[in-house]
C-alpha cells in the first residue's frame, strides 16, 4: 500500500509544478493583458497580484497533499503529530506566498501564518 501512496505523492508533485508553470505561461499572462480587469485599490496591480498568488497557492497546497501522502506511506508512528507538522509547514509556505505575492496588502497571510503557528504549537502538546 505504501508504494501506491508514494506514486500518488509523486503525481501530486508533478501536478503542482505543472499547475504553476502552465498556469503562469498560458493563463495568467494572457489574462493580465486584458484591459477589463477589475481595478482594486486604485488600479489593476492588486488584482493581478491577488490572482497570481492565489493561483500559486493551489500548487503549494498540492505540495502539502504530496507531503501528507508521503507521511501516510512511510507509516509514521505518530501520525497525528506528523500530519499537523505538514499542515503547519504548508500553511507557513502559503502565508509567505500571500505575504510576498501581495506585498502584504492581501490580509490572508495573517490568517495563514496564524494557522501555521497554532498548528505547530498544537502538534507539540
Amino acid at each position: 500500500m505504501s508504494s501506491l501512496l508514494f506514486v500518488a505523492a509523486g503525481l501530486m508533485l508533478l501536478l503542482s509544478v505543472a499547475h504553476s508553470y502552465l498556469g503562469e505561461r498560458y493563463i495568467l499572462i494572457r489574462l493580465f493583458r486584458k484591459a477589463d480587469l477589475p481595478r482594486l485599490f486604485g488600479g489593476t496591480d492588486f488584482t493581478k497580484r491577488t490572482l497570481r498568488f492565489a493561483w500559486h497557492l493551489t500548487s503549494v497546497l498540492a505540495l502539502g497533499f504530496a507531503a501528507l501522502l508521503v507521511v501516510l506511506g512511510a507509516g509514521t508512528r505518530d501520525l497525528p503529530r506528523a500530519t499537523a507538522v505538514v499542515i503547519s509547514a504548508t500553511s507557513l509556505l502559503c502565508g509567505f506566498v500571500a505575504l510576498f505575492g501581495s506585498r502584504a496588502r492581501h490580509l490572508s497571510w495573517l490568517v495563514l501564518l496564524a494557522v501555521a503557528v497554532l498548528t505547530w504549537l498544537g502538534a507539540r502538546t
